[in-house]
């Protein structure tokens, strides 16, 4: 047989290059000894040929992978005497033991290979097919040490995520997912756990059923066991093999281009990736272009398996290797747990770093309850010793300390919500050193709870038992309190509340349980089931409009503290002395906002971006001052006449122009968007499917016109303490990232020297002391589920990439759709965007030259490189998105903090 003449020729070379060594002494047992290997990868026209080779000590196992006219090293192995293997190429290890034998193992694989090119170039002059097998088995040859770790990192059908539970919890669901003993082919995915994915799923059942001859549509646990050995197999070519298989859906061997289209669909499918699935054609011919460069109208798997073992870019390479040394001694030791620490010891530590990360809180929190302590004590006294106590005893005392601590709470909530105030005092003053202004909305919410504790415990003493008390006392008793009730004894518990002290207590009551029951998170962001018939009654509109009930309840608490039962002299009624000063301070910031949003700011630019964003472009009114990382109120008086929301910059403040990206989640940004959308031009052929209006260039609709739009602001932010900083560590998920991005146009625009403190400081004089710009560095890590949300800020990350020629910003894109890489589901995403992005400089998601990462990043290794790259520095980390991230970073902000010599300041964003 041919082959067989083929294989005894190899055969031959190989003992040729491993005894032609100069050394006619060599011993028998020297020589190559041909092992037929059982792991066979491909069909009947191939075999896998084992050859050991031994030098003094070492031995050398190389694995030859035979189809028709090509020859491949499939595995080199590093030997000792037992057999056992000490090293591979396919697994990330080194080939050989860093030994001066290294260079003559090297040698010998080269003679071997050598010696196939003599034996192959002995044989008549292959076809064009053949030499394209050829250039593909000297791709295959390449396989380094680095090349094979980025390999193994690949291809991963089992991950963290998916079947890693074991055979024990697959089984487990298979008993679930059963019918009759066999599991269904649509709950193959389910069952090994690849939830979310049943279209990969299915289509990897049919290449595993396919490869064993199996054609019903169902699977017994036994097969089910076979299929998932062979997903679990680590070995690099096995995963290659199967995902090959995936693809090659006639088993010939060969992927056309219309495979290859089917499996980017898949892959774009899977990962939620619409316009890649859009454009398959475009990058189906890209990886022709790439791996079939002589039009022979299909690729193989060595194809695939080259692509695969591409070298990291650049950029990776930098971001695993810097720092790498004192990584491990800067963190590794640091950041090691104390296990021979006394729990008591721990706890004080922790209690510690607690008061050193919140003091700030912490005074202003131990100031506030010692003062409603106090008041409630003096209070409680005081009525200890009036002859009432005779009568209503504790009752009386528990009612009038409550009511001293609620006249209190009741100024005092007003104060953080003088939005114009504190960001004047947070600006101009040095108070925010000491005084955590960017906790004022929690602070607000802790006062509302003492205040909700000062009613119930007032109102309940009042009730429940002073009333009933001075009902049933005796005429004797009665003698003391006809000063303060009357000489005629009252007749029932009704004439209490019918007074004017008991029915404007009892509004009170009423009105703010509804405003503090319809404030909370479950009813405030609408978060009732649609069949609930309280839906309608909830949402952001219900807390606004119920929230404005306490000016009702301010005129009655002035009547409320007027009228009372036990004191008759004017300066004992302190109730407007609590409030007149917050009252009046509240009032004359609503003034001031009615007369300085007055007048309409004009509309320059709309745009309509996927993931329902609105984007706003607007003139800036006169003497609009701002920093990067405040906020304004807008209104839209053709959305409704009341309402008022906040929204982040995101335009720097030495733009000439003032922007805002708005998501639409509820009633009012819906409409809103409604609104604007009616204005916008539709898209022309050639451009992007976005809905664009620019006044500036005429693109708009010739009927329409923009709506009325109303500006407030700007008010302080967490995020506008940014310039205190040398770094900055910006995390942004979704939406979140608009007052970020207008830090990182604030941080470019002094990096070209564009930026000026007086365009950029809300300074009302030019006298003012103008603080330097700190900032040197700046990292900005943005998380977001939907490939359409990186359209958002698309020219501003083009803008970084082109100016910032000192790399100061650093830009990480997520995509946390995207299954992490290493993902099977991922593999082929991975490789277009290497493609795309070393042809063109373009990523395949975001369109920019800002390559984006899959799925979530490690927090922990952020935090390492940030704290590895500048050491001895104050970072500071901001915020802004949804609650759940918060825990963790502050954490980590915590750790790292205490365990380094680098310093990070924990923000967050009130979203």
């Amino acid at each position: 047989m041919p082959e067989e003449k083929n294989m005894a020729d190899l055969e031959a070379g190989m003992v040729a290059a491993a005894t032609d060594q100069g050394n006619s002494t060599r011993s028998q047992d020297d020589a190559a000894t041909l092992i037929p290997n059982s792991g066979n990868l491909g069909s009947s026209n191939r075999s896998t040929k084992t050859a050991r080779f031994k030098d003094d000590d070492e031995l050398v196992e190389i694995t030859l992978d035979v189809q028709r006219d090509s020859v491949a090293i499939q595995e080199v192995r590093g030997v000792d005497e037992g057999g056992s293997g000490h090293g591979t190429g396919f697994d990330g290890l080194p080939l050989v033991s860093p030994s001066s034998k290294s260079g003559r193992l090297t040698s010998k694989l080269r003679q071997v290979t050598n010696g196939l090119k003599m034996k192959s170039s002995s044989r008549k002059a292959p076809s064009p097919q053949a030499q394209q097998s050829a250039k593909r088995v000297r791709k295959r040859l390449d396989r380094t040490k680095s090349s094979a770790a980025v390999a193994l990192k690949g291809l991963q059908f089992v991950t963290a995520k998916v079947g890693n539970d074991g055979w024990a919890a697959v089984e487990k669901r298979f008993n679930q997912l059963q019918v009759d003993g066999v599991l269904l082919r649509s709950r193959f995915g389910k069952c090994i756990g690849m939830d979310g994915s049943d279209e990969f799923a299915v289509q990897m059942f049919d290449s595993l059923a396919r490869k064993r001859g199996i054609v019903k549509q169902v699977l017994t646990k036994d097969e089910l066991k076979d299929f998932y050995e062979q997903l679990t197999d680590q070995g690099f070519d096995n995963r290659l093999r199967t995902f090959f298989d995936m693809v090659d859906k006639n088993a010939d061997g060969r992927l056309t281009a219309e495979e290859v289209k089917e499996i980017i669909a898949l892959s774009a499918s899977a990962n939620k990736l619409s316009k890649i699935k859009e454009r398959a054609d475009e990058y189906t011919a890209l990886i022709m272009e790439e791996l079939d460069p002589t039009n022979l109208g299909y690729i193989e798997m060595e194809d695939l398996e080259a692509l695969l073992l591409q070298s990291p870019s650049e950029a990776a390479a930098r971001s695993t290797t810097t720092h790498s040394s004192k990584l491990s001694k800067a963190l590794s030791m640091k950041l090691a747990s104390n296990k021979e620490m006394s729990p008591v010891r721990h706890y004080w530590q922790q209690f510690m770093y607690f008061l050193e990360e919140n003091w700030k809180r912490s005074w202003v929190m131990t100031l506030w309850i010692s003062i409603c302590i106090a008041l409630f004590i003096w209070k409680f006294i005081q009525y200890r010793n009036r002859a009432v106590f005779g009568i209503m005893g504790y009752c009386v005392t528990t009612a009038k300390g409550a009511a001293e601590t609620l006249k209190f709470n009741m100024a005092l909530v007003l104060l953080p919500v003088c939005r114009n105030t504190i960001t004047w005092i947070r600006s101009k003053t040095q108070v925010g050193a000491v005084v955590p202004f960017n906790d004022n909305i929690n602070f607000h919410k802790v006062i509302a709870a003492g205040v909700a504790v000062g009613v119930a415990l007032h109102a309940g003493a009042h009730l429940t038992c002073d009333f009933p008390r001075l009902l049933h006392a005796s005429d004797a008793q009665y003698e003391l309190m006809k000063p303060f009730f009357g000489e005629k004894r009252p007749p029932n518990y009704w004439w209490f509340v019918k007074g004017t002290e008991g029915w404007t207590g009892v509004v009170m009551v009423v009105l703010m349980a509804i405003a503090f029951t319809l404030a909370q998170p479950w009813f405030r962001r609408n978060k009732l089931k649609d069949s609930n018939p309280l839906k309608k009654m909830t949402g952001f509109n219900a807390f606004w409009f119920t929230h404005h009930l306490f000016v009702i309840v301010y005129t009655l608490l002035f009547v409320h503290g007027t009228c009372l039962y036990l004191s008759r002299k004017w300066y004992k009624k302190t109730t407007w002395m609590y409030l007149a000063v917050p009252v009046v301070l509240y009032v004359s910031e609503r003034i001031l906002r009615l007369f300085r949003s007055h007048d309409a700011v004009g509309i320059q630019k709309v745009a309509v971006y996927p993931g329902n964003v609105l984007a706003l472009y607007m003139s800036k009114p006169p003497g609009f001052r701002y920093r990067s990382g405040q906020y304004i109120f807008i209104k839209c008086t053709a959305v409704s006449p009341y309402e008022w929301h906040p929204f982040s910059i995101t335009s720097a403040p030495g733009d000439d122009y003032l922007s805002v990206h708005i998501r639409t989640r509820g009633d009012w940004t819906s409409r809103l968007r409604t609104v604007f959308s009616e204005a916008c031009r539709p898209p022309t052929e050639g451009e992007s499917g976005l809905l664009r209006a620019d006044l500036s260039k005429g693109i708009t609709d010739e009927k329409a016109r923009f709506p009325k739009l109303l500006v407030d602001g700007p008010y302080g932010a967490p995020a506008q303490d940014y310039r205190e900083y040398d770094v900055l560590l910006l995390i942004g998920l979704g939406i979140g990232a608009t007052p970020l991005i207008s830090i990182v146009k604030d941080v470019l625009n002094h990096i070209q020297g564009e930026g000026s403190v007086g365009t950029t400081e809300p300074e009302s004089s030019s006298k003012a002391k103008k603080k330097p710009f700190m900032t040197k560095r700046a990292y900005f890590y943005w998380v977001t589920r939907e490939e359409g949300s990186f359209e958002w800020f698309r020219g501003v990350m083009n803008e970084v990439a082109e100016k910032d020629k000192d790399g100061v910003i650093e830009l990480h894109n997520h995509c946390s759709s995207v299954y992490q890489e290493g993902d099977a589901r991922s593999a082929l995403i991975v490789m277009l965007q290497e493609l795309q992005h070393a042809k063109k400089g373009v990523d395949i998601l975001s369109g920019t030259s800002v390559k984006t990462h899959f799925a979530r990043p490690n927090w922990r290794s952020v935090f390492k490189k940030v704290a590895v790259s500048h050491e001895n520095q104050r970072v500071g980390v901001f915020y802004c998105g949804e609650p759940v991230l918060v825990p963790q970073l502050r954490q980590l902000s915590a750790d790292f903090t205490h365990k380094t010599n680098t310093r990070f300041d924990f923000h967050k964003e009130n979203f």
